[in-house]
């Protein structure tokens, strides 16, 4: 338990912030999920079905951020892939949430993007995930 207390020390505040980003974009999507849940319950989704779908398909992915967060937290090196698309799919989703003047949603999720890509790209994040003492998927 010590080895694992100073290796959390020892990572450098980027992963941990990059970590931080995608844990709370998990939770804006297991949020949007909620939203869903309850239309669908309501009776306010297009199909019962459809809503249904979108509401399972927002809890897995809701779940593979938290995975991926995770991963990142501990430094794995299978974690960086898929925060640098997740990034990059949230800006995506940003633009088009501004454009259809969702900005209650969009803006925050374009600055977490920006914040998620500039923890991923920083040096010390980098050399954590690529290279080091910390760059295994061994325990």
């Amino acid at each position: 338990m010590p080895e694992e207390r100073k290796s959390m020390r020892e990572r450098p505040a980027t992963l941990i912030g990059a970590a931080v980003v995608e844990g709370a974009e998990s939770l804006g999507v297991l949020a949007a999920t909620v939203i869903a849940a309850i239309d669908t319950i309501a009776g306010r989704s297009y199909q019962f079905s459809s809503g249904v779908a979108l509401t399972l398909i927002g809890l897995a992915t809701a779940a593979a951020l938290a995975a991926v967060a995770a991963g990142l937290a501990h430094a794995r090196r299978w974690s960086r892939t898929p925060a640098v698309l997740t990034q990059l799919f949230c800006v995506i989703v940003a633009i088009y949430l501004i454009e259809g003047s969702r900005f209650g949603w969009g803006v925050p999720l374009i600055v977490l993007a920006v914040a998620g890509f500039v923890a991923l790209f920083a040096p010390t994040t980098m050399r954590a995930l690529v290279g080091g003492p910390h760059s295994s998927d061994t325990p």
